[in-house]
Parts: C-alpha cells; structure tokens; sequence
C-alpha cells in the first residue's frame, strides 16, 4: 500500500467510526428525544435515500471534470455542516433539512472515495484495496455503534449532540487527511461528451455494466434493503426474536466481515468474479432458508435465536465475497478516466435499492411470513442466474484480474487496456 492509499483507508475507517455513533440512534433521537414524533423520524429516514437520489446523478460528472479528491472534500463539509445542524435541530423543518444536507453529503463520500482507490490501485491490487475498505468501513461502525451506545442517554439532548458533534469532527478530520492525499495524475478524458446526458448515454451503452447494475439493484434489495426493516421484523414477529437478540445478529454480521474479510479475499482473487457472485446468491439462498427454519420450522426459542444469528452470519460471509469483487468491477468495465461516473451509477442503483428493499420487505416481513422468506430465496436464486450471465458479457480479464500475471495472457497480448477498451 502507498501513502496515498494508506490515507485514503484511515479516513475512510475515520468517517465509517463517525457514522457509527449516530445512525443506529437516529430514529430514537428525532422521535423520542426531540419529540417529533414517529411520522418526522420516518421522513428523516426518506429524506436521506431522497437526497441521495438527487445528487448522485450529478456527481459522477463532478467526479470526471474536477477529480474526486475536491468532490469528496465538498461531500464531507457538507455532510459535517449536517451532522452539526441535526444535533442542535429542535422543529421538524429543521430536522429534516439537516438530514438532506448529511443525507447527500453521505450519497457523494461513496462513489469519490471508491474513485481514489481506482486512480490509486491497480487492477492486481484493486481487490485487496476494496476488500480493505470494506473492512474498516464495518469495523469502524461497530466500534462507533458501541461507543456511542455508551455515551448516549435519552434523556438528555445534549448527549445527542456531542454524538452529532464527533460525527462532525470526524467528517472534518477526513477533509483535512483527503488534502494531503497526492493522487496520481489522472489521464484526461478526450471522448468524454460534454453534457451530463451523454456520459449517460455513453454508460447505458456498455451492455456489461447495465447488466451488472441490475445484478446490483437485486443484490442489495434481497440483503442490505432488509436487514434493519424486513428481516428483523420478520424475526421479531414470526420468530419470536427478542430486541437484544437481534442486536447479537447484527453483531454477528459484522463478526463474520471482520473476521472472514481477508481470509476469503484470498479464495476470491484466484476466481472468476461472475462465479464467486454466484456462489453469494446461493450462500444468501441459504441463509433464508435457515430464516425460515427459525420463524416457521416450530422449534424451540433456543433453536430459533440460533438459526437467526446463523441467517445474519451468513449474509456476512456475502458480503465479504461481494466487497473484493463487484465494486473493483465497477471501475474495471469504466473507460479510462469515467470511473467516477460509473462509481456514481452504480451507487445511484445502491441507493434504489436501499429506497425499495424495506418499502417492500418491512410490510411482507411482519405479516406475511412465508411470502416473505419464499420471495426472498426467489430473490437470492436470481442473484446466481444473473452472475452467470453477466459473465458471458465480461472479457477474460475482466472476469479474473488474475489471469494478467499468468504467461497464458501474456503470451496472448490482451493487455489490461484493451480489455477495458473492448467493454
């Protein structure tokens, strides 16, 4: 790892340690603390997926033109503007527009981070760097998450404040670390058309990422769109889930990223990447079924705690597979100089799918339970079909970055560059 990478991960983890102290505490905050009432703590949660919406489209052009370094300093002032806003925010109106500046402060960090690490790896290292980055993303949460759960109390607002206040300074303190960052001098995007709708255009017609933006849009609505709405409503009503053993299944979540993170990233590097996303669908397929055991399988509770923090260790161990692999994707079918606009996109079908996954799984997930977990594994299956698509439409390269150190390649001149020409 060079310097430049090095930052870019300390900050990273800085900003993830951040948003730990606050977001699993929003919700309590803004209805309880502050006395808004359920209904404004909901519109808060919209309004982050709708600011998103709205500025992800015009952050890949950002990207391409400026670079990502001054797009993601902009990101961050604004995120840590929000951040400080919403914990002194006492009306609704104020709340919620402190959201939408955090909201799309937070939609822009991710494509503008994901783009350094493109113009700072290369295509042997890019899967270590993303893998690394997802890493210190979960770890940084769960120990933000414990620390701000130690330091908050509902019944003083100003513990509140100092946890939007540190959240604040750590979006500072990333700023601060993202100027001193020396990025490598970026080549210039000659063909790149001048309006935002060209460039769109222009990604539209690479049927490989249209492909794989759907396969993205599944993948993130069957998993992270239910975590925190769907399927813990589901183990809460059909499983008969307590409150504290949930919060042990979401910590086994996060155990299996940290803990099996680079242990499978050196089974995945040596794989084809439409075959190891392929396997996640299976692995996820998996873990409804054993959801379905613990809230329809008529076991005991014992039985039922064990299979639901089994169902959320298996999503880690996905998500694990997933992290050395499609977002590397991502920049690997972008032509050079366009990977912020395709990290955009891609982010811009994240956010979709965070919208839609717990409209549609919360409702299914507290009252129809054996839909729920049938459309689900339905869900987790067509992640497999997908993959196995997808990769008929990746060039050999594109599919296993690995293939580039063998003499095969070499000998056979399909060089990096053409591959990613070609897509």
């Amino acid at each position: 790892m060079g310097a430049a990478m090095r930052r870019i991960h300390a900050g990273n983890a800085l900003s993830a340690f951040g948003l730990g102290f606050t977001v699993p505490y929003l919700y309590v905050y803004v209805a309880q603390v502050r006395e808004l009432g359920a209904m404004t703590a909901g519109l808060v949660l919209a309004v982050f997926a709708v600011a998103a919406l709205v500025v992800l489209p015009f952050a890949g052009r950002a990207i391409v033109r400026r670079g990502p370094r001054p797009v993601l300093v902009a990101a961050l002032v604004t995120a840590a503007v929000g951040a400080l806003s919403l914990g002194l925010a006492g009306s609704a109106t104020t709340v919620l527009l402190s959201a939408a500046a955090l909201g799309a402060g937070q939609a822009v960090m991710q494509p503008a981070l994901a783009t350094m690490i493109v113009d700072c790896s290369t295509a042997e290292t890019r899967s270590r760097a993303f893998a690394t980055q997802f890493f210190l993303q979960n770890l940084g949460l769960g120990v933000g998450g414990l620390i701000g759960g130690h330091l908050v109390d509902t019944t003083r607002v100003d513990s509140f404040t100092l946890l939007f206040s540190i959240e604040a300074a750590m979006f500072l303190l990333l700023a601060v670390i993202m100027t001193t960052v020396r990025m490598p001098h970026a080549p210039a995007v000659e063909d790149a058309p001048r309006g935002g709708g060209g460039s769109w255009k222009q990604l539209l017609g690479n049927r490989a990422m249209v492909q794989l933006c759907v396969l993205g849009f599944v993948l993130f609505f069957a998993c992270y769109g239910q975590f925190e709405s769907g399927l813990s409503a589901y183990g809460v009503e059909a499983a008969g889930i307590s409150t504290s053993a949930l919060g042990t299944a979401l910590a086994a979540n996060t155990a299996m990223i940290v803990v099996a993170q680079f242990a499978v990233l050196r089974f995945v590097e040596r794989r084809k990447r439409s075959r190891v996303i392929a396997a996640v669908g299976l692995i996820w397929a998996l873990a409804w079924v054993v959801a379905g055991y613990a809230g329809l399988g008529h076991g005991s509770g014992t039985m039922a705690t064990a299979a639901f923090v089994s169902t959320y260790a298996l999503f880690g161990l996905g998500e694990a597979m997933l992290s050395p692999t499609v977002a590397p994707l991502v920049a690997d079918l972008a032509p050079t100089g366009m990977a912020g606009q395709y990290n955009s996109a891609f982010a811009l079908v994240k956010q979709l799918a965070l919208a839609v996954g717990p409209a549609v799984g919360g409702p299914m997930g507290a009252s129809l339970h054996a839909p729920y977990i049938g459309t689900f594994l339905l869900f987790s299956l067509g992640i497999t079909y997908l993959a196995i698509r997808l990769g008929r439409q990746l060039t050999p390269l594109q599919n296993q970055p690995s293939l580039a150190r063998s003499r095969v390649v070499a000998q056979g001149g399909a060089p990096a560059e053409s591959a990613r020409a070609d897509a």
